[in-house]
């Protein structure tokens, strides 16, 4: 059980192995714990590890969803492209939907994101965790 009885489902990642970490710098995830873990709280499911682009970023505003301004009193920094970041799943398909999707970082995201995404769209989006 987290802080706040929040409930954290991690581990699994979309390929079957663990959950590697999304990113750090800027900190993401549901947890704020640098991976796309999930748990009962997490409604938006935040899941699917990506790296940011430009034309992601302006989609995403578009939609209502404005990941580049900071947000200070949430410690939220604003995102920049090339940032990794984790994603709610259905904000990822309808990104890939419109031909505006991340690429998507396999190893770092989370089992659940299959609720809402296939895993091949997922590899055909694939970026290489380095």
């Amino acid at each position: 059980m987290m802080p706040g009885g929040q409930q954290r489902i991690a581990g699994t990642n979309v390929l079957g192995g663990p959950l590697l970490p999304c990113s750090v710098a800027p900190l993401t995830g549901f947890f704020r714990d640098g991976c796309c873990n999930t748990g009962p709280e997490d409604h938006g499911l935040h899941v699917v590890c990506v790296e940011v682009t430009a034309d992601f970023l302006a989609f995403s505003q578009s939609r209502g969803n404005d990941l580049m301004t900071p947000i200070p009193e949430y410690g939220f920094p604003g995102l920049t492209p090339g940032d990794r970041w984790c994603l709610c799943a259905a904000r990822w398909e309808e990104a890939r939907r419109a031909g505006m999707a991340p690429h998507v970082l396999l190893e770092a995201t989370h089992l659940a994101a299959l609720q809402v995404v296939s895993l091949e769209n997922l590899k055909a989006h694939a970026l290489d965790l380095q």
